[in-house]
């Protein structure tokens, strides 16, 4: 039996790095309105571990989720996209 579990991956804007070893990610998402059908931004913050302090303001980056490092951040940065 495989005990990998699939973590969820998701690409944001890093809007804060003022933190040691941590970021935070702007994460926008498009979502059909459930009763009008319109298409909707909605958008999400995510404190984020960056072990390196390699992210900068302004980042795109992309983050998995993990075992939590504190009481807000269970979130790892995984790649610098841009």
């Amino acid at each position: 039996m495989n005990n990998e579990k699939l973590n969820r991956i998701l690409s944001g804007k890093v809007t804060s790095n003022k933190m040691d070893k941590t970021v935070t990610v702007l994460v926008d998402r498009r979502v059909k309105h459930p009763l009008y059908g319109k298409i909707i931004s909605r958008s999400k913050k995510y404190h984020a571990h960056d072990e390196t302090n390699a992210s900068k303001i302004g980042d795109i980056v992309l983050i998995e989720e993990c075992r939590p490092f504190s009481k807000t951040k269970s979130w790892r940065v995984v790649k610098i996209l841009s």
